[in-house]
């Protein structure tokens, strides 16, 4: 059971959802996404799973993306082709909850590494579809709402075709890093053309996204020769794009989301986005 408590100061919706406490964590000698657990088929390469521990009840909801069977396989080494089935899977789950009556808006994210809070380690992201707008994406909207132009669209022209901040390109997609972004080394993938949601894309565009996902969590893997703790999300609210979130400042220093973000929402971010797009480029991989 969840309650929505309204945050008199900031204006936004907290959840209150205690029967999250139960979730295990990190369990050493058992994981419900195995086969042979009873909790999912004996065998499986992307699957939806309904989560156990839901911070929503009707008529939101909070699934699991199960994105290979293999416990200790990295997202960085899944072939091209398990990411664009789950690019499908991301696209009909969305597709479907956004015809649902009551859900407001449908967030696909991943989190990998312990710094980031995972608590099971079994390769997977989570679909939430959402009652209310989130905060963030509230401000997103409101922000489109004062300019005449497609702000994503601003930002394909500006700064995902500027040649020092460019990683990787198709012809429907742009890696690079943003000028604007806030953790270190912060890099999105944006829609050259106005996209807004993932059910939009055609096929070939999803194999092109499902190509540069692949590519990009594959790069941060190999920057400082470990997996990086980072979160993805993509955003699918203005102008569709992916975003990729790192923890890590440097091959042995964390950023921390401590008061100046946590607590005024400014963020300070150590690294520059030029420097963050020449070392991912230079990644031979």
């Amino acid at each position: 059971m969840s309650e929505l408590r309204w945050h008199p100061y900031l204006g936004q919706w907290v959840v209150v959802s205690t029967n999250r406490q139960q979730r295990p964590q990190n369990p050493l000698d058992w994981c419900p996404f195995c086969p042979g657990s009873g909790h999912v088929p004996d065998a499986y390469d992307v699957l939806v799973y309904p989560n156990d521990y839901p911070a929503f009840d009707p008529p939101g909801a909070c699934e699991v993306v199960l994105y290979s069977s293999e416990h200790n396989r990295l997202p960085s080494e899944l072939p091209e082709e398990r990411w664009r089935a789950i690019v499908d899977l991301w696209a009909e789950r969305c597709a479907e909850y956004e015809r649902r009556p009551g859900v407001r808006y449908c967030g696909v994210f991943e989190n990998q590494g312990e710094a980031v809070g995972v608590t099971m380690p079994h390769p997977h992201g989570q679909l939430y579809a959402f009652h209310f707008l989130p905060a963030f994406i509230e401000i997103e909207l409101a922000q489109a709402a004062k300019s005449a132009v497609c702000p994503g669209c601003d930002v394909v022209r500006i700064e995902a075709l500027a040649g020092p901040l460019v990683i990787a390109e198709t012809s429907s997609f742009c890696a690079f890093a943003p000028s604007f972004g806030r953790y270190p080394s912060e890099t999105h993938i944006t829609a050259r053309n106005h996209r807004v949601r993932l059910s939009e894309l055609a096929s070939q565009e999803r194999a092109e996204l499902a190509s540069l996902i692949r590519l990009m969590r594959r790069k941060y893997d190999a920057l400082y020769e470990a997996p990086m703790p980072l979160m993805m999300l993509v955003q699918q609210s203005t102008h569709l794009r992916v975003e990729f979130l790192p923890l890590m400042r440097s091959a042995t220093k964390l950023k921390y989301a401590a008061s100046c973000e946590s607590g005024y929402g400014t963020w300070l971010n150590d690294t520059l986005a030029a420097e963050t797009a020449e070392r991912m480029r230079a990644i031979v991989l």
